[in-house]
């Protein structure tokens, strides 16, 4: 259990943080730290933290663990702002989304007796600030810990038990090799996200085909909805890598661009199973930036009043619905609607309870 930990951004990491950290009692005391004083009380207030404080110099007098939950770009100027009064045995962590500079920059500032390790939890949420914190925000989710071969065991070890400690999985990484991971597993992505809801977005009347969005362009663009200042921060922060994946990704659109401009079946094929095949690799119940959702799909029949009976039958049962979207209705017949819940948990019940009442139900 630790003494003391300064939290210094107390945002939706920081406070989700801050609050698994108190709801599970793993720190005697939680201080938060920012620059935004109703900021700093809304924290109070819900828990993330037990005290707010606007001097930095002050807040990390005596802490056992800093963690530093602010913008990627903010981390180097809070950390020559702290370190002459950081207590010796100290260990300041982050939870920035890149590694290689921060780790570089710290391990050069760090006076004797202090130490940095850096870490990463593969988690997030569209929602922003401590109004979006989540005490469960890190169960099951990797946290990634890029220390030095100078890094002592103890200083890691310290940042891990806190990972532990609120659910996470860790893994140890040298950060050149996260940020490259990161860059495409990530970063790429989410660039891509943007690109796409821009391109559709340059249609003259791309408004009047908005509400025929469905599953594929909603799926695969809902991480464009993050914050758009910490993303402009790790894009830049980690530009390099990204570059050299923007560079592999227009190549690869390239391909199947000539091969789709060439007609050419056999060519498009062999890169759409090429492409599936990797696709099934990629683990399922693995949280990341956003939360797993659960879905299942229901064929529904045409009358009055049948989707209202779902949300009626979920709610007796004590099942929170996270998203809703009606897929396919065709007057007469009926159609499909996809309902998703935050846990597994969640799905099974759903499935169980509305096959009771002889829905066609299947998980998706």
């Amino acid at each position: 259990m630790f003494k003391k930990v300064v939290i210094v951004g107390v945002g939706m990491i920081g406070g989700s943080l801050g609050l698994s950290l108190i709801g599970r009692s793993l720190a005697s005391t939680v201080v938060g730290v920012g620059r935004n004083p109703e900021k700093l009380r809304l924290a109070v207030e819900c828990g993330a933290i037990h005290e707010a404080a606007e001097n930095l110099a002050d807040a990390v007098d005596g802490a056992d663990l800093v963690v530093l939950a602010a913008h990627v770009e903010a981390i180097g100027g809070l950390l020559k702002e702290m370190l002459p009064c950081l207590s010796e045995g100290t260990v300041v962590t982050d939870v920035s989304s890149t590694k290689v500079k921060i780790v570089r920059f710290a391990s050069e500032l760090m006076p004797p007796g202090v130490y940095f390790v850096g870490g990463h939890p593969m988690a997030g949420s569209e929602q922003w600030g401590v109004k979006g914190a989540d005490p469960y925000l890190f169960e099951n989710a990797y946290y990634i810990l890029t220390p030095l071969p100078s890094t002592p065991r103890f200083a890691c070890d310290r940042v891990k038990a806190m990972a532990e400690g609120v659910g996470a999985r860790v893994i140890e990484m040298v950060p050149e090799e996260h940020d490259r991971a990161v860059a495409a597993l990530s970063h790429l992505p989410h660039l891509a996200a943007v690109a796409l809801v821009r391109s559709m977005a340059s249609l003259s009347d791309w408004e009047k085909f908005l509400p025929l969005a469905a599953g594929g362009f909603r799926d695969s663009t809902r991480i464009a909805q993050s914050n758009p200042l910490m993303w402009r921060d790790i894009f830049i922060s980690n530009s390099d890598m990204l570059l050299n994946m923007c560079r592999v990704f227009r190549q690869q659109l390239e391909l199947l661009e000539n091969a789709v401009a060439a007609g050419d079946g056999p060519r498009i094929l062999d890169l759409l199973e090429k492409a599936r095949e990797i696709r099934r690799q990629v683990p399922a119940k693995t949280k990341g930036y956003l939360p797993v959702l659960y879905q299942i799909l229901i064929s529904v029949p045409d009358r009055p009043g049948v989707i209202g009976d779902l949300f009626v039958q979920l709610g007796n049962a004590g099942i929170n619905i996270a998203d809703i979207e009606i897929l396919r209705v065709r007057e007469g017949v009926g159609g499909s609607v996809r309902i998703a819940f935050t846990t597994e948990d969640e799905q099974d019940l759903a499935v169980e309870e509305l096959r009771k009442k002889g829905m066609q139900v299947v998980k998706g």
